[in-house]
């Protein structure tokens, strides 16, 4: 990462994308005592800044924020002080599978060219009027400099990416070179800087003030599978899918509306209800998550699910089940499977036997196998592996079964079982 990212965040850590700029005033502009303005900033610069986040200006923005974030934005503010910069962090807003996102105040913002900046690029520069127009007072001239002043001097936002240390460095690199490349474009949210502290690389980002959009069609739209069976299955029974003949393809001009869901999880680890975009989904997706985990262990083989798409998840979750339980699963979310490809058998394979084929050189029968510890660990994988999520076992129910509250730490010291 850090030779090949050098163009991006090594050569000059702090300012890359972002040349230092004179600033103009308006003292400047009309011969009067210039460097006011500079010594105000040089003395608030010489201000201790690192605990911004608790300033006065602050105060309204901080209430209800945990003590975890304020400790990771503590972390970050004296990451930024090391590699010479301002920023006064403000607030977590937005984390993934990836990263996190922070919203901060850039402190730093008046000395720097903000091509990036929209905002203020929509706001037409203050210039001198031509000499003939200039026929107002001093006073005047002032007001529009000081109305042009009070809008920029206003706090400018940035949104700081923290990059987890898990993620690919090759990963990184590509988005980062991506991100450079790509400024200037229509579309495209432009990169400030980027730098890299030890293993931490962090990507700083324009602030937009956006809404929730994946709130959309899910507080709205309600799923069958919290309706009552006889309910849910009346629905079922009067849809189109059913009342009217398969046709053979996709149908043109589709006018159904299409169902839109939360799509939590990595690919590969998404539960079956995720995959129908159930629009009540639970935590017990993340069971599902640690059912995948488990039997990739088992089975000794990562990635145990490949596929492209959610259409391949499907297909390849029904070739262990069978299509017989992926299509319940389906109607269970109000969806209808068909699936005719021969090598989806309609029962299905039992996990033992999946666990088997992956670690043994031949076929051999279900059960011949396996150890009483893997059997034990195999009962725990089809409690996590239910294609209901209502069936599905939940995380307390975990914690307390066998398979878990079996397990011992025999040669484990007493001082490192009070770390476990």
């Amino acid at each position: 990462m850090a030779t090949r990212a050098e163009p991006i965040a090594e050569r000059n850590p702090f300012l890359t994308g972002r040349d230092l700029a004179p600033v103009t005033t308006l003292s400047e502009k009309l011969g009067l005592s210039p460097g006011a303005r500079h010594d105000e900033a040089n003395d608030h610069d010489g201000e201790e800044l690192s605990e911004g986040s608790a300033s006065d200006d602050g105060s309204e923005e901080d209430r209800g924020i945990d003590e975890v974030t304020l400790e990771e934005m503590a972390r970050l503010e004296g990451i930024f002080k090391e590699k010479g910069m301002k920023f006064r962090m403000v607030d977590r807003i937005g984390e993934g599978t990836f990263s996190t996102v922070y919203k901060a105040e850039d402190l730093h913002y008046e000395y720097f060219q903000n091509d990036w900046d929209l905002e203020s690029r929509d706001h037409a520069k203050w210039t001198l009027p031509p000499l003939k127009q200039i026929s107002g007072s001093l006073q005047s001239l002032r007001s529009d400099f000081d109305q042009n002043q009070s809008r920029q001097q206003a706090p400018r936002y940035v949104a700081i990416k923290k990059i987890y240390v898990t993620s690919s460095p090759m990963r990184i690199q590509n988005e980062l070179e991506l991100l450079h490349d790509l400024r200037g474009c229509k579309s495209v949210c432009p990169l400030i800087t980027a730098f890299r502290h030890q293993d931490q690389v962090v990507a700083i980002l324009p602030h937009f003030r956006h809404q929730d959009f994946r709130r959309e069609g899910t507080d709205c739209s309600h799923c069958v599978c919290q309706d009552h069976p006889s309910s849910r299955k009346a629905k079922i029974q009067g849809s189109r899918a059913v009342t009217q003949p398969t046709p053979t393809g996709y149908p043109k001009n589709d006018q159904r509306p299409s169902r839109r869901a939360n799509r939590a999880g990595t690919r590969g680890f998404r539960a079956p209800e995720v995959l129908l975009k159930c629009t009540a989904q639970t935590t017990k997706i993340d069971i599902w998550s640690v059912g995948v985990i488990l039997l990739t262990i088992l089975a000794q083989r990562f990635p145990f699910f490949n596929s492209a798409d959610d259409i391949e998840a499907m297909i390849e979750i029904a070739t262990i089940f069978g299509k017989q339980k992926m299509k319940q699963s389906a109607m269970l979310h109000g969806a209808i499977l068909d699936c005719t490809l021969p090598t989806v058998g309609m029962t299905g394979f039992p996990l033992s036997l999946i666990v088997q084929w992956s670690t043994s050189a031949t076929r051999p029968n279900e059960g011949e196998d396996l150890t009483p510890e893997v059997k034990e660990a195999v009962k725990f994988l089809e409690l996590c592996l239910e294609l209901d999520p209502r069936r599905r076992i939940s995380a307390r129910a975990a914690l307390a079964s066998n398979f878990l509250a079996e397990l011992t730490y025999s040669d484990t010291e007493p001082e490192e079982m009070d770390v476990l």
